[in-house]
């Protein structure tokens, strides 16, 4: 029999029956069981035919299987610059992305919060950088360094230094940063580098982790038509696929929380926060109901997904969702014309600067916010709780400047930086 190779979420010991890894708390009742311990779980790939596919699916210690999916960036989008917003794009010293969000005022920078970015690399040698000490690791093959250019802007704006009389960090006051490359030049990653990327953020004590990517649905099918397959048979194939990947992050993402929530108070960490981009496939300057749902993993249980925002100009206070945003979000950030770090690989004197549009632009504004959360949890309790973590980010945003017509589309709003 013909075998393939899937991903598979396994506890590492038989689960007792009031276990749920989708409820909250990690149990089938908010009531932890006394004397029980939540079951620990890990990642493997393994190849399987179609006898040991059907025993794994109904092995009691498998929670998720699914055969691995491909990755797609969620590539920057041309944007209107014509909105008020100058190059580079400030008000009072910094990005208007992070004056909207309440950055300035805040008296937290995310010192002593650990963020993971997984993208495309970091441009380590950009001066935006210096100070932090940045862990990086490589799960494409094609060693550290970002040629790309995505994943040095994105770590710009959550933690960017700043340089010369522009801040365009909403949390420069991290000190130390995950870098996991996922997303390579030369190969297409799947979603089982970003589900170790994921679990090695996590192991590294990571506080939030921002992804800038996408399970790609369409190509995968494409790929299955270009094996031979038919393209209602491809299409079938793809959607079974990507449904079960949607199933193993669900999972992922609820042990990641769950078992957050069991960890000792005295610990200064229990867990990370998953910040995803909602993606750029809507066309609303095409047509007003050309919407397209938030793409996966974003739309993932328990991960906060990312609408992009455009300012109606200086000073800043009126904002609009993105023409290319997509719908179903959790939150919203500025997205539109974001100022950050470019890499010095991707073109251009090393070092430098650049204006992107998109969701991934939005996402680690919101990556930042959270930093500057947890924080304000370190200082006042040591520790840094998830649950709460993602009431602080969820709970503080608001609609009340963007117009009524658009907050379908943002979720619970613009998110807003602590200022107490």
């Amino acid at each position: 029999m013909e075998k393939q190779t899937y991903l598979i979420l396994r506890l590492t010991e038989s689960a007792p029956e009031s276990f749920d890894p989708l409820h909250p708390s990690g149990w089938r009742s908010d009531e932890t069981p006394k004397g029980v311990a939540m079951p620990d779980y890990r990642l493997e790939t393994q190849t399987l035919d179609a006898q040991d596919y059907r025993e794994a699916r109904r092995d009691r210690q498998v929670a998720a299987i699914a055969q691995p999916m491909p990755l797609r960036l969620i590539e920057p989008v041309a944007a209107p610059s014509a909105q008020g917003v100058g190059s580079p794009p400030h008000i009072y010293g910094a990005t208007w992305g992070v004056y909207a969000v309440g950055a300035l005022q805040s008296p937290y920078a995310g010192y002593g919060v650990t963020v993971a970015v997984l993208d495309t690399g970091i441009d380590a040698a950009h001066p935006a950088f210096q100070g932090v000490t940045l862990i990086q690791k490589d799960f494409t093959g094609e060693g550290d360094g970002d040629p790309h250019g995505h994943g040095t802007h994105v770590a710009g704006t959550i933690f960017g230094q700043t340089v010369g009389d522009t801040r365009i960090g909403v949390a420069p006051g991290v000190r130390r940063a995950l870098i996991g490359k996922v997303l390579g030049m030369q190969r297409s990653a799947t979603t089982v580098e970003l589900a170790a990327a994921i679990q090695w953020a996590v192991d590294e004590g990571a506080h939030v982790i921002n992804m800038s990517l996408a399970f790609d649905f369409p190509g995968l099918a494409r790929w299955w038509m270009q094996q031979g397959m038919e393209p209602d048979l491809a299409t079938s194939k793809a959607l079974a696929q990507y449904r079960d990947n949607v199933r193993l992050f669900d999972t992922l993402s609820a042990f990641v929380s769950a078992r957050a929530a069991q960890q000792s108070s005295a610990a200064q960490h229990s867990g990370a926060l998953l910040v995803a981009a909602a993606g750029n496939e809507s066309k609303r300057h095409v047509r007003a109901d050309y919407t397209i749902e938030v793409a996966p993993p974003a739309a993932a249980d328990g991960v906060v997904a990312v609408a992009a925002l455009a300012t109606a100009g200086p000073p800043h206070e009126q904002f609009s969702v993105a023409p290319f945003s997509n719908i179903r979000a959790s939150v919203a950030a500025p997205g539109v014309d974001v100022y950050s770090a470019r890499s010095g690989s991707s073109g251009g004197s090393g070092g430098g600067y650049t204006t992107m549009s998109g969701t991934s632009m939005a996402a680690p504004h919101v990556a930042g916010v959270a930093a500057l959360w947890a924080e304000r949890q370190l200082q006042r309790e040591g520790v840094v709780r998830l649950d709460s973590l993602r009431l602080n980010v969820l709970g503080k945003a608001a609609r009340a400047r963007i117009p009524a017509a658009n907050h379908d589309d943002v979720g619970e709003g613009l998110v807003a930086a602590p200022c107490d």
